[in-house]
């Protein structure tokens, strides 16, 4: 394995005269660091001042061929390190935050004073040394950290980790037995010397390591990661209104401190969910206590129907929508996908989850996956009611590289009638090969979609706050709405749940073939193949085969599906007039070249580029603009709808016969200016470079 260097990074490491910090500044000074020693050089107790320290190291690092300077300021002035390694290297990549000092007293015996100066050099001291380098960090895009835990950086390429370790230094050396420390026999001498835990260290900030928020324990030649176990915990009030007592927490104590089934979490946002489903069965009224049946119970009202209908894209620009926005409304109802939403909550509440319906297997959050959804009405859906939702994983697949589980959750009225079925489909990533069976008979299949052209074609351009609008309905995972934790799950930005794309999906084809009539509703089925980011344009596909109608969902600025296998049953077909007079803008000719385009665009993406400039087309039909196109010559990238970011460099406005006529050649780009069948706004010349692009037997 070839050596792990640091040439060209710059290290601050704090308090590394002596111990740890000076086994840390030598090892990242012989593997061609540029170390910056910092030390205040006084006692172990923090009395004193003196260089003497940092020099010594400084010299050592020197002597042995490497680049280090000494800064003797205090921990607390922070920005005075990080100017010294400016100073000195214009740069910092690399902060240790080693510092420390020790009261080797009892707890009752600590001053005042005492105790602000160990808060000074162990808190505030990593919170002014971190925050001075941050900012240089977040300007570079690269910076690694130690002893201060922080995942704000990691959209950034920052990297923070906290080691533990165990060794002998001036700070221990009253606290390790004195036969290892001050005898130092052979036996003992290994398992404390700091040149142990300094390659952990060194790993840890090098730039090929990409652990992230996580506490190393290292000491003896050994290194492990350590982890917070959490108990399942107890619910010490059964409602929001509830008051939680002293008699209320003894008598759940037993379960509070019951780590027999006891959960670590990876992640903030992990732990959040968890604490997120407590709340949720406290605002539901569920009572604590094992339920060998798993029911989860619903209240909900026609303001939460509203706020779903808000979440998926309704609006009073729709002049149907108002019976999914307005209770008094004489058509009032609610959007039928709303009811995958109290079927979500059960799946967080139960005892029965994806996370533990795997045998002899703990499976973590970030780990599983919603692959597919289930939908079906079975009674009548009310504005408002009480939901009595009962779970069971019907299957667990071995897929080998992973474990899929199937979830159904049947939804009851007040009457104990069967409303509502849901069913998910779960992937849980490296839970796979325990042995139980490939294949199953609980899923629900879904559908391939078609071959040829879709009957019809809807979209709906989300809103850069459709992800913190829909979560109000009850799915608060975090990774939809914190930019740092959607970097650590892999994002650019927060994405867009899954559940909300298809929420729009369906509400888009009611309009489409049962004239938002949500009575003509049975059942939808959907496959989930890839994140939406809240602002792209939703594109729907569909294909009428009898009541049933088959779809995909693409996001529109990239031709990416993200719904795949999907089909909505109706039981009966209403399509309205409105919708009948939009058909025709929906498919147009101008849409064939479009896309002739853009296949060869893809095809040789340099000569597109070549163009290096942005166009917008305005199609028009009977003098109304019926669809938007944009031609992204700098990125070689055509999609329908307006340009993704910046404004065009040209905006041209034709009808959609005028622009065949145009393609075909048929009609001169410069005759139809002249007689205003093309409309150009913005930098004329540019259009010209068109002409070659836009006619139909072209090649780039």
């Amino acid at each position: 394995m070839s050596e792990l260097r640091f040439d060209g990074r710059v290290v601050i490491i704090t308090g590394a005269g002596a111990g740890l910090g000076r086994t840390y500044a030598l090892l990242f000074g012989s593997r061609g660091a540029k170390v910056v020693v910092n030390d205040l050089g006084g006692g172990r107790h923090g009395e004193g001042k003196s260089s003497k320290a940092a020099d010594d190291v400084v010299a050592e690092i020197k002597k042995n061929g490497g680049i280090a300077v000494a800064d003797y300021n205090s921990v607390v002035e922070g920005e005075k390190i990080v100017k010294t390694a400016l100073d000195n290297f214009r740069r910092v990549d690399i902060l240790v935050n080693n510092a420390g000092i020790l009261r080797d007293k009892s707890f009752p015996r600590i001053s005042n004073l005492d105790w602000d100066l160990i808060q000074d050099v162990h808190l505030k001291g990593s919170f002014k040394t971190t925050q001075a380098a941050f900012t240089l960090f977040k300007k570079q895009g690269y910076g690694r950290i130690l002893a201060v835990l922080l995942i704000e950086g990691a959209k950034y390429n920052i990297h923070c980790n906290c080691i533990a370790p165990t060794a002998a230094s001036r700070l221990t050396e009253d606290i390790l037995p004195p036969d290892i420390f001050n005898e130092l026999k052979p036996e003992f001498i290994a398992p404390v010397v700091p040149e142990f835990i300094a390659p952990v260290v060194a790993y840890l900030c090098h730039e090929s390591c990409q652990e992230n928020g996580s506490v190393i324990e290292s000491g003896a030649g050994w290194a492990g990661k350590c982890h917070l176990i959490r108990s399942n915990g107890a619910l010490l009030r059964a409602n929001m209104a509830d008051a939680v007592t002293i008699e209320k927490v003894k008598d759940s104590w037993s379960k509070i401190t019951n780590m027999e089934n006891g959960q670590h979490f990876s992640k903030p946002s992990e732990a959040t969910m968890a604490l997120v489903s407590a709340l949720e069965s406290i605002r539901e009224g569920v009572k604590n206590g094992d339920n060998e049946e798993d029911v989860n119970v619903c209240d909900y009202t026609e303001k939460d129907l509203i706020l779903y209908a808000l979440g998926v894209g309704a609006s009073l620009a729709n002049e149907s929508d108002i019976r999914f926005l307005y209770e008094n409304d004489e058509n009032f109802s609610p959007l039928p996908t709303y009811f995958v939403c109290p079927a979500l909550t059960a799946m967080y509440m139960s005892k029965k989850s994806a996370a533990s319906a795997i045998p002899g297997k703990e499976v973590s959050l970030e780990k599983i996956l919603h692959g597919e959804q289930y939908l079906e009405i079975l009674g009548d859906m009310k504005p408002s009611g009480r939901l009595t939702t009962k779970l069971e994983v019907a299957e667990v697949l071995d897929k080998g590289t992973g474990a899929l589980i199937v979830t159904n959750i049947d939804s009851y009225d007040e009457a104990g009638n069967l409303v509502v079925r849901n069913q998910f489909a779960s992937f849980a990533i490296g839970a796979g090969n325990f042995g139980g069976p490939r294949t199953g008979t609980k899923l629900v299949s879904c559908m391939p979609k078609p071959a040829g052209n879709p009957d019809m074609v809807l979209s709906y351009k989300t809103t850069l706050d459709q992800a913190a609008l829909y979560r109000l309905s009850g799915d608060f995972n975090p990774l939809h709405i914190d930019p740092n934790l959607a970097a650590l799950g892999g994002f650019e930005k927060p994405i867009l749940h899954g559940l909300c794309s298809l929420g729009i999906s369906v509400r888009l084809i009611l309009t489409a073939y049962a004239d938002s009539d949500v009575s003509l509703f049975k059942a939808v089925k959907a496959r989930f193949a890839k994140p939406v980011l809240p602002g792209q344009t939703l594109k729907v596909n569909m294909w009428r085969n009898g009541n049933r109608i088959i779809f995909e969902t693409l996001v529109a600025e990239t031709n990416t599906t993200v719904i795949s296998g999907a089909y909505v049953d109706l039981k009966s077909v209403k399509v309205s007039s409105v919708l009948v007079n939009k058909t025709a803008a929906m498919a147009l000719l101008s849409d064939a070249v479009f896309e002739m385009i853009q296949s060869r665009v893809k095809e040789q993406p340099e000569k597109a580029k070549s163009v290096n400039s942005v166009f917008l087309f305005n199609i028009t039909k009977d003098g109304k603009q019926v669809k938007q196109w944009t031609m992204d010559l700098k990125n070689a990238n055509i999609h329908e709808g307006v340009p993704t970011s910046g404004k065009p460099q040209t905006t041209l406005t034709i009808s959609d016969s005028d622009f065949i006529e145009l393609a075909t050649g048929k009609l001169n780009p410069q005759t139809a200016f002249m007689k205003g069948k093309l409309k150009v706004a913005g930098n004329i010349m540019l259009a010209q470079k068109l002409g070659p692009l836009l006619k139909s037997d072209a090649k780039l």
